[in-house]
């Protein structure tokens, strides 16, 4: 009878499995982790939750999601020599990288912004080619125009199943239309709605950073400071590794807390805190690749030994492989413990030195913004006092390698409190902690 019931159950599991009943494991992996695992009973305390979204390196015989890869190519007038030519080659690198099912289209700028190559299949690259080859430069920079006229052509098959990316590469100061970074975060924060990320390339010292990377954070796409113009063809083809390995898109991340447990700021990330719920979201994820986003918690006083479900989150997102709404979740537990040495042995060292690397990357940022208003002592002064806030509490939980790492971000208040801060320096500082806070593949 038991053998007859085996035999059975095997049946029928295959029957299920060939009949797509069993619903497959999702694409993505969502982990919560908190930074002690314990925590002092008897007294309120701040702990800081790690939400980590992973995706599986996607396998090569895998069929990947076809791109619609935009290039808007400042040709202003101080983009001539060898930064044109190596702006020329790096656009031809993108579209070699591409294959005939994917779309490419190139806008041109200066004072004036011209579709050059409107979307087309990435098959026909050797006409493709020789426009790309034809670029010459012009007059000022309508870098806002430039944007939405490259959105405009990402727009046209935003219907269709594709990854859409905007490319911008500039060397100068926008100077013709709406030019503040306050008016570019909004474009990308639009864009961002509509499932389109603006990765945004700067090259040499005269472009402003904070323009250029206010549009990428808003619209999730990534930011480069390219100091030397010969580097160019390599970050095009680190941005399209990226591209050419979406895995999944679309990703809105919801975080739940109960009653005594409140949701206080969300280290290095945007997001939005609403009572006890936290809302994050991501235009796209690649494989092989983590994202996180670090979330401080304040926790009401727990009782000896009590056990808390102090988090419950659910990431839905869209498998860019199959095409299908999918959805993960996720719990985090705490216990309350009196002994100290329990608190101390539960310390997770990974999430502290996350926390550690965007405390300081969001404080060096602060820092800037300080600088740049003209308040340079208030500059000196976030970068020591944070600084002292992260060595004391990376001494107190035993990690004096992360006590050294805050220890050297406070040679970073010496930098800021020369006579003046070279424009490669801020361009450096904001580009470094943006790789950070998004976790940006270092490349």
């Amino acid at each position: 009878m038991k053998r007859y019931l085996t035999r059975l159950l095997i049946a029928l599991t295959t029957l299920l499995l060939c009949s797509g009943f069993v619903t497959a494991a999702p694409l993505l992996n969502l982990d919560l982790s908190l930074d002690r695992d314990v925590l002092p009973a008897g007294q309120r305390e701040t702990a800081v939750i790690k939400v980590a979204l992973n995706v599986p390196e996607i396998p090569r015989e895998v069929e990947r999601p076809p791109v619609n890869l935009t290039l808007v190519l400042d040709r202003s007038g101080s983009m001539a020599g060898d930064k044109i030519t190596k702006a020329r080659d790096a656009a031809i690198t993108a579209l070699r990288l591409l294959g005939p099912q994917d779309l490419f289209s190139l806008v041109v700028y200066d004072h004036n912004v011209q579709t050059l190559i409107p979307p087309q299949s990435a098959a026909n690259s050797e006409w493709l080619e020789t426009r790309i080859r034809q670029i010459a430069v012009g007059g000022n920079t309508a870098l806002f125009g430039a944007v939405s006229q490259g959105a405009a052509e990402v727009r046209k098959n935003l219907e269709r199943n594709f990854v859409h990316r905007v490319v911008l590469l500039s060397d100068g100061l926008a100077n013709v239309g709406p030019s503040s970074p306050a008016d570019l975060a909004r474009l990308g924060a639009a864009l961002l709605k509509e499932g389109i990320s603006v990765t945004t390339i700067g090259i040499g010292n005269g472009f402003n950073e904070d323009l250029m990377s206010q549009l990428a954070d808003r619209s999730d796409g990534n930011h480069y400071f390219v100091e030397s113009s010969i580097d160019l063809p390599r970050i095009f083809a680190a941005e399209l590794g990226d591209v050419l390995s979406v895995a999944a898109r679309r990703i809105s991340l919801e975080l739940e807390t109960p009653q005594g447990v409140q949701p206080v700021r969300i280290i290095g990330r945007e997001g939005r805190i609403v009572g006890n719920r936290v809302e994050l979201h991501l235009n796209q994820l690649y494989g092989g690749q983590e994202k996180y986003a670090l979330i401080e918690v304040q926790v009401e006083p727990g009782k000896p030994e009590q056990q808390l479900d102090i988090a419950n989150a659910r990431c839905y997102y869209e498998n860019a492989l199959t095409n299908h709404q999918e959805n993960t979740i996720a719990l985090a537990q705490v216990r309350f413990s009196p002994n100290q040495q329990d608190v101390l042995r539960s310390a997770n060292k990974p999430v502290i030195k996350a926390i550690v690397e965007n405390e300081i990357a969001t404080s060096q940022e602060r820092a800037l913004d300080l600088y740049n208003a003209g308040r340079k002592d208030e500059a000196v002064a976030e970068i020591r006092a944070k600084s002292a806030q992260l060595r004391s509490q990376s001494d107190s939980l035993g990690f004096s390698d992360l006590s050294q790492e805050a220890q050297v971000f406070e040679e970073a208040a010496e930098t800021f409190a020369a006579p003046a801060l070279p424009s490669a320096v801020k361009k450096e500082i904001r580009s470094e902690s943006y790789k950070v806070r998004k976790q940006q593949k270092d490349y």
